[in-house]
């Protein structure tokens, strides 16, 4: 059984982007076919929650090997995703200077395919942040369904 959603999705204007992708090329470094933010759609700095999406195309890096006939997104891309919007949470709306690297990952659960045409929408909650540590849950979520939940480390290099 899934944990419980870190927030109501109802309550948002799902098509409302308050950062597209050019936006997050500006802080985050990943670029090419190791980008995997496509928009921030909403976040609140006091409660340190946010929502951003990625849409999966048929033109993914991973489509061709994972799986022939039957592509699926590889789980440590969806992670990926996940730390990208952490990471640029950390840099962008709460103002953490320099380069955040990947530091962990915990308590991951896959529950769901994620296949081309979908939009993965990433939902996350940092909990617990330190001088140059930071910890946050995110929860990936596709037509209403939740295809992940993982806990996710990240720390200022």
């Amino acid at each position: 059984m899934p944990p419980t959603r870190l927030f109501d999705l109802s309550d948002l204007d799902l098509n409302k982007v308050e950062f597209d992708r050019q936006s997050i090329a500006q802080v985050n470094p990943q670029s090419y076919e190791m980008a995997h933010l496509d928009a921030i759609v909403w976040y609140d700095l006091p409660r340190m929650l946010c929502l951003g999406y990625k849409d999966v195309t048929d033109k993914e890096f991973w489509i061709r090997g994972h799986i022939p006939g039957r592509p699926i997104m590889p789980g440590v891309i969806m992670v990926e995703a996940a730390a990208q919007l952490c990471s640029f949470f950390m840099k962008r709306i709460y103002g953490l200077d320099g380069f955040i690297g990947f530091a962990g990952i915990d308590e991951t659960k896959f529950r769901e395919t994620v296949v081309p045409g979908d939009r993965l929408y990433l939902l996350g909650h940092i909990h617990k942040v330190r001088s140059r540590q930071f910890s946050a849950k995110v929860q990936g979520v596709v037509d209403d369904k939740m295809v992940f939940d993982t806990v996710i480390s990240g720390m200022r290099v």
